[in-house]
């Protein structure tokens, strides 16, 4: 009977425009029996991406308020759904998503066994996230654009952050996932920027610390010196920002993985070299997180179809041969995070319509 309450569950989290993808061996349930009770996964399939009361759910439940209520606090901290907590109205919730959100919300909760699961799971549920809309997109580190270059708000990091009132550090789940079996990269760990509801729900679970505006542009620094991309939640109004590697981040390693991740990536931006002005210093091969650039014949060699436009090369190119310069095409960046999971579930829906007709033939 448990074991259904976990399918049940996992039906319900695929329905959710990020997708919780069922796969033939079942590594999505062991997540799941890891995470949730099964009184908890149950009371999960209740919820919607909707804020509401304990007493709305409970309703929908049939159950008593009052219990609804402990069982939505638990889970709450637990970090199996999403709550906003106000000093002066009752506490409202919805459900979680699996990426980003319940994962990130289980970073103090790793076990080599979890670990294992997710990542052995990690290649699907990316392929469910690319061929629809990205959770998340790339923009430039900001010293690696020209002055005379227009930048919008949301395509500059160090403008997101001045726009944010409260704000929160967080260790990054990647890099925290491979260190916990056994591996890393070394790089800065406490990488992930919250913001405003999110920030006071990370508090209230002990996943992180509010930090100033002035140290969140000292973390953006120092991602930049250690060659981490700036990936913000994909909406113009944002609610993080991933500082990410291309040796543990589940985002950069499932683009790494594709022939042409400047076709997958949302960036408004891709590298141009100047051939005659490099001066093969290797530097960029280095910084490259999508091994779009290699070295032949003592000059630079760019994949344009491997860039993401994240500009850590640009910054270290000895011989200014690297620019940035914005795609022909931009991409379509949603106004918030509202907007964003709208937009994926109708491309899902879109797309699963086809599969539906493609079967029927």
């Amino acid at each position: 009977m448990d074991q259904e309450i976990y399918r049940r569950l996992a039906r319900h989290l695929d329905k959710l425009p990020n997708g919780f993808p069922a796969t033939e061996q079942g590594i999505e349930l062991n997540i799941l029996h890891y995470l949730f009770s099964p009184d908890e996964a149950e009371l999960a399939t209740y919820l919607t991406l909707t804020l509401e009361t304990a007493e709305v759910i409970a309703q929908r439940v049939n159950q008593p308020v009052e219990e609804v209520a402990i069982k939505l606090h638990i889970m709450s901290r637990k970090g199996l759904i999403f709550s906003i907590e106000g000093k002066n109205s009752p506490p409202v919730y919805m459900a979680a998503q699996f990426i980003p959100g319940i994962w990130e919300f289980n970073v103090n909760n790793l076990s080599p066994q979890f670990v294992r699961d997710v990542e052995a799971y990690m290649p699907q549920l990316a392929e469910t996230a690319l061929v629809t809309l990205p959770p998340l997109r790339t923009i430039p580190i900001g010293r690696s654009l020209s002055v005379s270059t227009t930048v919008l708000p949301y395509e500059s990091a160090e403008e997101l952050i001045h726009k944010q009132q409260t704000i929160l550090v967080a260790p990054c789940i990647c890099r925290r996932e491979h260190k916990v079996r056994g591996g890393g990269c070394g790089k800065l760990e406490e990488a992930c920027l919250v913001f405003n509801w999110g920030a006071e729900y990370y508090e209230r679970n002990q996943l992180g610390r509010m930090i100033s505006q002035d140290e969140a542009i000292a973390i953006l620094q120092r991602a930049e010196e250690e060659g981490l991309v700036v990936q913000p939640s994909n909406a113009q109004n944002i609610s993080s920002i991933c500082l990410c590697c291309g040796d543990c981040c589940m985002s950069l390693l499932s683009l790494k993985r594709l022939s042409s991740p400047a076709s997958a990536v949302v960036s408004p931006f891709i590298a141009d070299l100047d051939n005659d002005a490099c001066i093969a210093c290797g530097l960029c091969v280095d910084r490259c997180q999508m091994e779009a650039i290699s070295l032949d014949d003592d000059k630079a060699v760019l994949a344009a179809d491997r860039c993401i436009g994240c500009g850590l090369c640009v910054t270290t190119c000895s011989g200014e041969a690297l620019s940035l310069k914005r795609k022909p095409e931009q991409p379509q960046v949603p106004l918030n995070i509202n907007e964003a999971n709208a937009m994926r579930a109708k491309i899902r829906a879109e797309l699963q319509a086809k599969i539906t007709r493609h079967q029927k033939l």
